[in-house]
């Protein structure tokens, strides 16, 4: 398991090519000493690489990855002093009985959906309970959280811009209190 406080930067790197992204996972690890928290082939054919460590051993990782894969790189994200909900929330379901307001934003790429999740915390007062990494959506990814209505309204605003910016942004929505028979699809 990741010790959360220690990680200071996360890593992603999502590939168009799945032998470019075994090579560059390759490379990477042997330029510095990175935790890798998810490497594999995802939807569309494309391949993904989720990484954390010190600051320095992510940039070395980083930029050999983005070497090696040249213009087989989708996406990439580069995120030092990540929130610490995010990385829990990385393929897991975090689960609370706390909800008032629900928000999901969802994206084109795995990269852009953790940037949108990192984005959003980061403005505060919500819970990321997932961020979910492509498996059978077609290379998308979402991101879902909770509090209150203020909040999410904030927090949604926030973790859609920089998809947006990207023209990375598939689509978005806020539920300002969720009728209680969806909670037990919401969280699972």
């Amino acid at each position: 398991m990741i010790d959360n406080h220690k990680i200071i930067v996360l890593g992603a790197i999502e590939f168009k090519s799945i032998v470019i992204g075994f090579q560059a996972l390759d490379q990477m690890v042997k330029v510095a000493p990175i935790h890798i928290i998810d490497a594999r082939t995802i939807s569309a054919g494309k391949y993904l690489i989720v990484f954390s460590g010190d600051v320095a051993s992510v940039e070395y990782a980083f930029k050999a990855g983005i070497e090696t894969g040249g213009a087989y790189v989708v996406d990439q994200l580069f995120l030092p002093q990540v929130h610490k909900d995010v990385i829990p929330a990385l393929g897991d379901v975090i689960t609370t009985e706390e909800w008032d307001t629900i928000g999901i934003i969802e994206t084109l790429t795995i990269v852009s959906g953790i940037e949108s999740a990192d984005s959003a915390a980061k403005s505060g007062g919500i819970k990321i309970t997932e961020i979910r990494l492509a498996n059978g959506y077609g290379g998308k990814s979402y991101v879902k959280m909770i509090g209150s209505l203020d909040a999410v309204q904030s927090a949604v605003k926030a973790g859609t811009a920089k998809a947006r910016e990207k023209n990375l942004l598939g689509m978005d929505t806020i539920i300002p209190q969720p009728h209680k028979e969806i909670k037990p699809f919401f969280m699972k």
